[in-house]
């Protein structure tokens, strides 16, 4: 499944397309229960030690393009007692931005949140802001397992994304998110394989 060269393989033709839903209420719950996923392609990557434009090569899905990158990540927190999160890097940090979005099941269920993070060089509160968003997916405390400090996140550059995109189209729509279909459960969740030519 993972070549030595940090790709991840997968049948020709593969496409990871998914929603916010299945992001959390297959991937990430998954994940937390130790429950078997059917196509594993998330890999965790601790993203204290990695800066945006490394995280490539580690997260890889098969052999295309890809703007966009999927990981699992495991809470570093800034205190020891406190809950404050550190997302600082080597060259700089990721710093929340706008209100957290509620994720809800299409019986209107809120499963979790995402929030969305800007990646800044330099250190806080003095750091030059990049192109590079995080969209990073928990699981609702209400949920009836221990989420365990683990997040499902998703990395991509603002420009990689059809020219200019206007801050309230990054904060509040799913733009990323082109398979999105409404009322489409989670549980259902099945992999899309389109047409490649990369074999």
């Amino acid at each position: 499944m993972t070549p030595s060269n940090g790709q991840l393989a997968v049948p020709p033709g593969f496409r990871f397309h998914h929603t916010d839903e299945e992001l959390l209420y297959y991937y990430l719950r998954k994940k937390v229960a130790y429950e078997a996923i059917d196509l594993d392609v998330i890999r965790e990557v601790d993203v204290n030690k990695l800066e945006p434009w490394d995280i490539e090569e580690k997260c890889r899905i098969g052999c295309g393009p890809q703007n966009v990158l999927f990981f699992f990540s495991h809470k570093d927190s800034k205190y020891p007692t406190g809950t404050r999160t550190n997302r600082a890097t080597t060259a700089g940090f990721w710093k929340g931005t706008g209100r957290d979005k509620a994720i809800h099941l299409s019986n209107s269920r809120r499963i979790g949140m995402r929030k969305t993070l800007l990646f800044y060089t330099g250190r806080a509160p003095h750091g030059q802001k990049t192109d590079w968003i995080m969209h990073e997916y928990r699981l609702d405390e209400s949920l009836d397992i221990q989420e365990d400090g683990w997040a499902v996140c998703r990395v991509f550059k603002k420009k990689n994304h059809q020219g200019v995109i206007p801050p309230e189209a990054i904060l509040e729509e799913d733009q990323f998110n082109p398979s999105k279909a409404s009322g489409c459960s989670p549980v259902d969740h099945k992999h899309n394989f389109q047409k490649s030519e990369c074999i």
